[in-house]
């Protein structure tokens, strides 16, 4: 059978699942951003006009260390595509430590969503500090290709967000 041109082109995914992406889907990403940098470097971002997706839904906390597992899974399991954590700098923690616990619980995390299949790359910790707003754009748009990459995540039963 002759193809008539008019298929429609889909993006495959590498996760598990083997999801199609239609062409007008736009990955979603829950931001959880320390109150002290991240969320500063995102504010000025904004102030700035830096482009990046529009996408992006920033939850400030007052930690990244506060970020707990549920968090991040209820993010995927809810219908987002992805979840990035933003904290201090290491050694730069208004709370001292918490980027640390914030660095530990991700890595658990990426661990336990490769266990069921899931890429990790869904999931990114960064380190963006309250001045570095061109790094957060540029760090968000480049998880926004990423999951762009990916397709729709698998997780999701339904896109509530």
């Amino acid at each position: 059978m002759a193809d008539s041109g008019k298929s429609k082109s889909k993006k495959k995914t590498d996760d598990a699942s083997g999801g199609e992406a239609p062409k007008d889907w736009n990955p979603r990403i829950v931001g959880f951003l320390c109150n002290w940098c991240s969320y500063t470097g995102a504010d000025l971002a904004g102030v700035s006009r830096l482009q990046y997706t529009p996408e992006f839904i920033p939850i400030r906390v007052m930690c990244s260390g506060s970020v707990d597992v549920a968090y991040i899974l209820k993010s995927l399991l809810e219908g987002a595509d992805g979840v990035f954590v933003g904290g201090c700098h290491l050694g730069d923690c208004h709370y001292l430590n918490g980027n640390y616990k914030a660095r530990r619980r991700v890595a658990v995390v990426k661990e336990v969503l490769e266990g069921i299949g899931i890429d990790p790359r869904r999931l990114l910790l960064e380190w963006v500090s309250a001045s570095e707003s061109g790094k957060f754009a540029k760090v968000v748009s480049t998880f926004d290709e990423t999951l762009r990459e990916l397709g729709p995540n698998p997780l999701a039963k339904e896109r509530l967000l």
